[in-house]
């Protein structure tokens, strides 16, 4: 091995990796030394290497290690001995002696700090397993709804939906059976820039997007006029705004109060994050779409400049910190009703792996991310090219050095108001692949993470909020991986055009994996219907998009293959009998699908409301921007007269039967 490579695993980079077909890939050593010149490490000749790699050892060598995982009732290793006490997350404390390098088991979950002499040490123990469904719900198979927020619609119409809307769904959904929403990311945008809708591009993943408040709850109601198919974003945003202003003129003496008893408790962060919305707005008018692009005297957020600019625009700031007050209370709102309704779980929250290099967190707290470099993913079924997703994440080391509190933090928030979190591109808990900035998605690496002590805390996290936690683990999955997830109690995505085989064969519902959430489809790919109609074909070739086949005669040929599959699938099941419909006849396959993988042992099923609707089109092209409207399509009825619908209504009512089996 060369010592290039060397330094590349002593830092976490993974030289060698299996591609999603099981192939043998190897990093160029030239993406290697700019993915290393990016985390901090010089890489450029043998004698900067050998110095890189002194350094670091002596580096690695000095870390005292103030953070330890464990799980609850086996003993802990730690690098030290002697005599100490333990201070329990419960506030009890208890003497502890430390002998052969072993801590003694503890058989409480939670972080506990452990001092000893001159040493103080958090100690976090998990419990055996997160949440689960059973934990939840008992016997019971239970079904939810995956949902986009925005293409809600309600009553009060509007021009896109929002935690309001939201409140309306979940409460038709539990009448019509389902114990789960999963709902796209409420993580906070980019209020002043209206081209940034996308959920999984956002600011700070530890606040909320507050284009979803409601004003509807404090007495203002919605007045945004039409209600469009299409969401138009650059219309709809600075209308919302302006809504909200509104309301937060005439905003009472109790929801003053209300407001500063919410900043009291976000403390500093919060404040940072409403005075970067304030400053965004300010700099964006200008053309600053980042914070990249401020003033140099802007860039530190506890610089004199930003706390005086705060002080002189405090009304702005103010503005912000009542938006963030009225999204929390609208969507604490939602899970209420959710629970009110019969829920069993409720709302289940949707992480996205990263976020913006510009935005909120970056600028407040730019130690936590990695920098130059952007998370992604190589060539793989759902991106031949590789994705390059122009968004930052955590460094490992930073996760290390601050005892996993950005990691901690986030969850907590994104589990504040839900049920149930997934955790979108969970591979990330183990690696990112990381690209460096200007280069195309194929030239990067993988970047490993500490996925045991990542699995803990995310128990914890579980077990203290009694949510339920699914991981999206689709795409380049590493070997052994799902095991561990299984080990945690973290369910797995089945999703079902992946559990078919070049036939179309999709695996039997009695040989799905009971510890996985079993799905229809997501929001990256074809609904049912526009699968079945060959919807995503037509895009791919209207689009000029890469596809492995070799014609578009030769795509649908293969496509009316899998058809024959997909249905001798559900007539094998039961779900579906007769002749296979036409490419035109998408109802009968829908209904054959959503009872199919109802009657999977899974002990959850998730289906997308496009496809309890049995619409065509999907909400989101993965590697587009412009050429498809993502994130834009809107529901064609109120939720719940969508479900009251005769033939929705007996669609439900076949899942139903199917999960009660």
């Amino acid at each position: 091995m060369s010592a290039l490579h060397e330094l590349a695993a002593e830092v976490g980079l993974q030289v060698d990796w299996r591609d999603a077909s099981g192939q043998a890939q190897r990093v160029r050593d030239e993406v290697l030394v700019d993915v290393l010149e990016a985390l901090g490490f010089e890489a450029r000749d043998e004698c900067t290497i050998a110095a890189t790699r002194r350094q670091h050892a002596e580096g690695q060598s000095n870390d005292g290690g103030t953070f330890l995982t464990g799980d609850v009732g086996t003993p802990i290793g730690v690098p030290f001995a002697g005599r100490g006490e333990l201070l329990m997350a419960d506030g009890s404390r208890r003497d502890v002696a430390i002998q052969n390098g072993t801590l003694p088991a503890i058989d409480l979950p939670g972080y506990h700090r452990l001092m000893l002499d001159d040493r103080e040490v958090e100690v976090a123990v998990a419990p055996k397993r997160c949440f689960t469904v059973a934990d939840a719900a008992g016997d019971r198979r239970i079904w939810g709804a995956a949902i986009q927020i925005a293409s809600l619609r309600d009553e009060r119409g509007g021009a896109y939906g929002d935690f309001g809307s939201l409140r309306e769904a979940v409460a038709a959904l539990a009448g019509a059976g389902a114990d789960a929403a999963a709902i796209s990311p409420v993580h906070a945008l980019f209020p002043a820039d209206a081209n940034r809708y996308s959920p999984y591009a956002p600011s700070s993943r530890l606040f909320l997007n507050i284009l979803f408040a409601d004003p509807a709850i404090v007495g203002l109601p919605l007045h945004e006029g039409a209600s469009p198919d299409l969401i138009d974003w650059q219309s709809a945003i600075p209308a919302r705004l302006a809504l909200l202003r509104q309301t937060f003129d005439a905003r009472t003496d109790a929801m003053r109060d209300a407001v500063a008893a919410f900043a009291e408790a976000g403390g500093e962060e919060l404040q940072r994050h409403a005075r970067f919305d304030a400053l965004h707005a300010h700099f964006f008018a200008d053309g600053a779409t980042g914070w990249q692009g401020w003033p140099t005297s802007f860039h530190d957020p506890a610089g004199d400049a930003v706390a005086g600019w705060a002080h002189e625009h405090a009304k702005q700031v103010d503005f912000y910190l009542f938006c963030q007050w009225l999204a929390d209370r609208s969507l604490s709102e939602a899970q209420a009703a959710a629970k009110a309704a019969g829920m069993a779980v409720g709302l289940i929250a949707d992480l996205a792996v990263g976020m913006d290099a510009g935005g909120s967190h970056a600028w407040s707290r730019p130690d936590d991310l990695i920098t130059g470099l952007s998370i992604g993913a190589p060539p793989d079924l759902l991106g031949p090219d590789g994705q390059n997703w122009g968004i930052t994440g955590f460094a490992p080391t930073a996760l290390r050095r601050r005892n996993f509190e950005p990691f901690r933090a986030t969850l907590r928030s994104a589990l504040q108001h839900a049920g149930g979190i997934r955790i979108d591109h969970a591979m990330g808990l183990e690696r990112l692949w990381v690209v460096p900035d200007g280069k195309s998605a194929a030239d990067g690496a993988y970047l490993s993470y500490p996925l045991d002590d990542m699995l803990r805390v995310l128990a914890i996290e579980s077990d203290a909020a009694q949510a339920i936690v699914i991981g999206e683990d689709l795409g380049t999955v590493p070997e052994g991986f799902r095991p561990k997830l299984d080990s945690r109690a973290v369910m797995g995505m089945r999703v079902m055009p992946f559990e078919a085989d070049g036939a179309g064969n999709i695996t039997p519902p009695d040989e799905w994996a009971p510890e996985a959430a079993a799905m229809t489809g997501t929001h990256d790919l074809p609904t049912i219907a526009g699968w079945w109609r060959g919807r995503d074909i037509e895009l791919t070739y209207e689009l000029h998009r890469s596809t492995r086949a070799d014609s578009r005669e030769a795509a649908e040929a293969t496509r009316d293959h899998e058809r024959k599959g997909w249905w001798n699938s559900f007539t094998a099941a039961g779900t579906a009998s007769g002749e296979r419909p036409a490419p035109d006849d998408s109802a009968p396959v829908i209904d054959a699908a959503l009872g199919f993988v109802g009657q999977t042992p899974c002990a959850i099923a998730v289906v997308p409301l496009e496809d309890v609707a049995g619409l065509v089109e999907q909400p989101n092209l993965p590697g587009t921007i412009d050429e498809h409207p993502n994130w834009r399509r809107r529901m064609p009825d109120v939720t719940g007269a969508l479900l009251d619908q005769p033939a929705v209504a007996a669609r439900l009512a076949t899942l139903n039967k199917a999960r009660t089996r």
